[in-house]
């Protein structure tokens, strides 16, 4: 089966936001084996939208219509695309009694167009947005399927997870069953290597893609029964994770690695601070990123300057003269001390060069970790890359910390 995806918005056109939906479900077609030959992207004109599902008409049976369903002017798609197909539009009563909830909940205003964002194609079935008030479109007729989506990615994210992929997975008849890998501290290159090359089960894809702050390495077995595919996937899985272990951090769908180690952190009944100077706070912002991260952080420190390790941690003034800030004994002093004035079970220390300069002599991309736990302390230093930039280096010193902390409480 072949589709054609048609992503819709002047704001793409125009170079302002990066068409992210049309990865995202070029992907999940991939998985699905349904072959996305062609992806098109066009600006709100109803006469441009009417023509690009003209054209994909004529050469694919599957089309997806992306963006544009709000209750804007320029939001055009659904009735241009009605318009295409020669047919009507549909109130989804249920969506529209919803709409008027939420205005009322929210104490705002509603106008006439806020009813737009529950209409879909005719003779076709309405999308459940899980986390949005515009529903999608699901129409088949004359041995073609349109779908449309609405584009916010989180919109577009969700109703294609829970509302559209269990249709296509009707759609096209095959047994699919994958799993999703997660990975943190290795390219993608370096990763996707070294599992090839143990790799021997031929009936198991494996294929890679990479997310902001972790590797996702995706099994799929087409076209077996549940309990084979399953027996294939356990294999494959087990072995990938005797060869590159140590950057695993779980499998599923919908995990992060912050998740696990507070779920983690959680069932031991341990709590966990941070004295942080490259990083900035951002372990402790990411630690209560996760709902319920008061159960295992109670508070910590951000020191950037020595002045301030020496006066609000303890550090002593003498490890920082003799091995300087940047180094394994000021990151183990900061865990050390960070724990002990927080009263938490676990500290963390931050300590390196985030860049664009060098620092003590150290290039830009040297990081300390230092981690107290109950019982001893460790330090463990990384050599990231100059040229991902400072933020990035930041981002990646935050996740290297958290893989080592899963494994310490695996």
């Amino acid at each position: 089966m072949e589709a054609e995806i048609i992503a819709v918005g002047t704001e793409i056109t125009l170079g302002q936001i990066v068409n992210s939906n049309g990865r995202l479900l070029a992907d999940q077609l991939r998985q699905l084996g349904i072959e996305s030959h062609w992806q098109v992207t066009i600006d709100d004109d109803p006469n441009r939208i009417d023509q690009a599902i003209q054209q994909a008409w004529s050469r694919t049976e599957l089309i997806f219509v992306c963006g544009g369903l709000g209750p804007t002017d320029d939001d055009r798609t659904l009735q241009a695309t009605a318009d295409a197909l020669k047919i009507g539009l549909k109130v989804d009563e249920e969506q529209w009694q919803a709409i008027q909830k939420d205005f009322q909940r929210r104490q705002i205003p509603m106008v006439p167009d806020n009813k737009r964002q529950a209409y879909y194609l005719a003779g076709g079935e309405p999308l459940a947005n899980p986390v949005g008030l515009a529903v999608g479109s699901f129409w088949q007729g004359r041995g073609h399927t349109v779908v449309v989506l609405p584009g916010p990615p989180r919109e577009f994210k969700a109703m294609v997870t829970e509302s559209l992929l269990p249709k296509l997975k009707a759609l096209t008849g095959k047994p699919i069953m994958s799993r999703n890998m997660h990975f943190v501290g290795c390219s993608e290159s370096e990763l996707m290597d070294r599992i090839q090359e143990y790799l021997t089960t031929k009936e198991v894809v494996v294929t890679s893609y990479v997310q902001p702050n972790e590797v996702q390495v995706r099994l799929t077995v087409h076209g077996e029964a549940r309990t084979e595919a399953n027996r294939l996937l356990d294999q494959v899985e087990h072995d990938i994770v005797q060869t590159v272990g140590q950057h695993y951090f779980g499998t599923g769908n919908n995990i992060s690695l912050v998740r696990e180690v507070v779920t983690l952190l959680k069932a031991k009944h341990l709590h966990i601070t941070a004295a942080e100077s490259l990083t900035g706070g951002l372990f402790q912002a990411t630690i209560c990123s996760v709902p319920g991260a008061s159960n295992v952080f109670n508070g910590g420190l951000v020191t950037y300057a020595a002045a301030v390790k020496e006066k609000l941690l303890g550090v002593p003034t003498d490890t920082i003269d003799k091995f300087g800030v940047v180094s394994a004994e000021t990151a183990e002093a900061m865990a050390i001390h960070s724990k002990q004035l927080l009263n938490a079970d676990i500290g963390v220390g931050f300590t390196g060069v985030a860049g664009p300069d060098s620092l003590e002599g150290q290039p830009a991309g040297t990081v300390w970790i230092g981690i107290a736990y109950p019982d001893h302390v460790e330090s463990f230093e990384l050599h990231l890359s100059k040229q991902l930039g400072r933020q990035n280096i930041r981002m990646q010193s935050v996740q290297r910390a958290l893989l080592l902390i899963y494994h310490g409480l695996k």
